[in-house]
């Protein structure tokens, strides 16, 4: 079934479900991935809704969700929504990506639970409305290191305080005479989000950019949570991008980190066996951010690294993948993760501190 479909209306698109048949996900892992993401008002409804719009928004005196995350600082926030009657204005953070993630999510929910899914459009934000969004994240930085995305709690000193923005919290610390800044969103910096993140990060005078996360690996065999990934290369919208790499060979040599070329995909959602076929062989890893951070930073003429757990296998169904990621070995497995993560970028910077505490590029 093709995934988006026109809609009638101007500036929109319908979302169809994706195949659950198809997917690299089985279907009952597939089901439980999009029950801890879809907004109660759509789950818990006894009716269902004339229509539900996702837009771009980052609007938190909406309906929050009751399935937000807990037990963590960042990426907690997921869309809200408004009532209007018998429709639904769904907001997610503006990005192209992440709205139209967002509207395939809550289609194929609907189409797997047996309800009516053709009420479901989304419209894309305009790229002013997805850049205007992180004017917001303002920080003071003079060539300094900037580490942003996931397990920032455990990589960022014990004792250290952050400071509050909005949609954002930050910390700053020193490391082999450098200036360390880790950067947290409480909301999604989903897909393209995540490239004017470094983009603007790069106006306000970062250095460097290092972003900690997780990625899925297309290659048979790879134990989910055992494994870094890291590179310098990556497929976006069909066109090969490389980076200035920040770790250059330093990560790679460690054992326990694969280093391969990745490929950016906008949604979860489309990644099905015949998706998987088409890019296993040439590639290693997926994920939605890397790679248009990645050309962010080659655009603004910084270095980007990544150092990412790989969270699931697509090619090789194990217990663990995106559907259980709360359980309590997988938690266990991914803390011995970000230790290695925090030695491997300490490791870096102490081995070639090459610039100098305050010194910008």
């Amino acid at each position: 079934m093709t995934p988006l479909l026109a809609d009638p209306t101007p500036g929109l698109l319908r979302a169809a479900p994706i195949e659950p048949a198809g997917h690299t996900m089985t279907h009952a892992r597939l089901l439980r991935y999009l029950e801890i993401k879809v907004h109660h008002l759509i789950q818990d409804q006894d009716q269902d809704w004339d229509s539900i719009r996702v837009i771009g928004g980052y609007d938190r005196t909406a309906v929050i969700s009751r399935y937000e995350k807990t037990g963590k600082l960042f990426n907690i926030e997921r869309p809200t929504a408004e009532i209007h009657g018998r429709d639904l204005i769904v907001k997610a953070f503006p990005g192209a990506d992440y709205v139209q993630h967002y509207a395939l999510i809550i289609a194929t929910y609907l189409a797997m639970t047996g309800r009516p899914v053709g009420t479901v459009t989304y419209q894309p934000p305009e790229q002013e409305e997805c850049r205007t969004a992180l004017d917001a994240l303002d920080l003071e930085l003079d060539g300094d290191l900037v580490i942003v995305g996931w397990g920032l709690q455990y990589l960022a000193p014990e004792n250290g305080v952050w400071t509050r923005g909005p949609g954002y919290a930050w910390q700053r610390t020193e490391v082999a005479g450098r200036r360390v800044v880790y950067l947290g969103f409480l909301h999604s910096i989903w897909g393209d989000v995540a490239g004017r993140v470094v983009a603007r990060l790069a106006e306000l005078g970062a250095g460097d950019v290092v972003y900690v996360g997780k990625v899925g690996s297309l290659t048979p065999g790879v134990e989910p949570n055992a494994w870094l990934a890291t590179g310098n290369t990556s497929l976006v919208r069909g066109a090969m991008v490389s980076w200035d790499d920040f770790f250059g060979d330093y990560a790679a040599a460690h054992d326990g980190v694969i280093s391969g070329l990745h490929v950016s995909s906008p949604s979860i959602l489309l990644e099905n066996r015949d998706w998987l076929a088409q890019h296993t062989a040439s590639y290693a890893f997926v994920d939605p951010e890397i790679g248009p951070m990645g050309a962010a930073a080659r655009h603004a003429g910084i270095r980007f690294g990544y150092l990412h757990v790989i969270s699931n296998n697509l090619a090789t169904h194990y217990p663990a993948d995106l559907s259980n990621e709360r359980h309590s070995d997988v938690l266990r497995q991914r803390a011995v993760q970000v230790d290695r993560i925090r030695t491997i970028i300490t490791g870096r910077l102490t081995a070639s501190p090459t610039h100098p505490l305050g010194e910008s590029r």
